[in-house]
């Protein structure tokens, strides 16, 4: 038997079998084509003529298996990046609100933490530069950084509670109750 043979007798069954398996028509013959395909690849490895309609639909069958596992893959795939996608616009969403209110709690705090603060933290000048700038040695500075760091968390944490996931990244916050100090409410 050949291709054409088998095709012309088996067509209309494998495409009823594949309407009671799959809801969608276009997938029905996109997948009818893809069984034309692999028994046309596989049409030598046939030993038993006599065996070709449980052959053929073993191969329909296995198709179909296929057709759902493409399916569930890409689907988790789409998840995951929607996922993703929402998780890092509540992330930016989360930081752009508190980056706003980052300035006044800078203000707060002594002047010489305030300026700090706002040349490394918000115009992101390195810590050398700064060092070189201002005349301090550097590892002078990188103990009054931290020490800022610490004291603008401790402001920030008198207004606000903070969520973090496991590895300390920023989830979410809630003011606490209004103060008059508390610049995020």
């Amino acid at each position: 038997m050949n291709i054409e043979q088998i095709w012309s007798a088996y067509q209309s069954k494998l495409k009823g079998y594949l309407h009671n398996n799959i809801a969608n028509p276009d997938d029905v013959d996109d997948l009818l084509q893809d069984i034309l395909i692999k028994t046309h690849h596989k049409l030598p490895t046939l030993n038993d003529e006599s065996k070709i309609k449980s052959w053929l639909f073993q191969i329909a069958r296995n198709t179909i298996i296929d057709f759902y596992r493409r399916q569930q893959v890409e689907k988790e795939h789409q998840d995951s990046q929607e996922n993703s996608l929402w998780n890092e616009e509540q992330e930016q969403s989360i930081l752009q609100q508190l980056s706003e209110c980052m300035s006044p709690f800078i203000n707060a705090l002594p002047e010489a933490e305030a300026q700090l603060l706002t040349a490394i933290e918000i115009n992101g000048m390195s810590q050398k530069d700064y060092a070189k700038q201002t005349g301090i040695k550097y590892s002078t500075l990188k103990s009054q950084v931290q020490k800022s760091r610490k004291s603008l968390h401790q402001l920030f944490n008198a207004c606000c509670t903070f969520s973090v996931d496991s590895q300390g990244n920023l989830m979410d916050y809630q003011p606490k109750v209004h103060r008059p100090s508390c610049k995020c409410s």
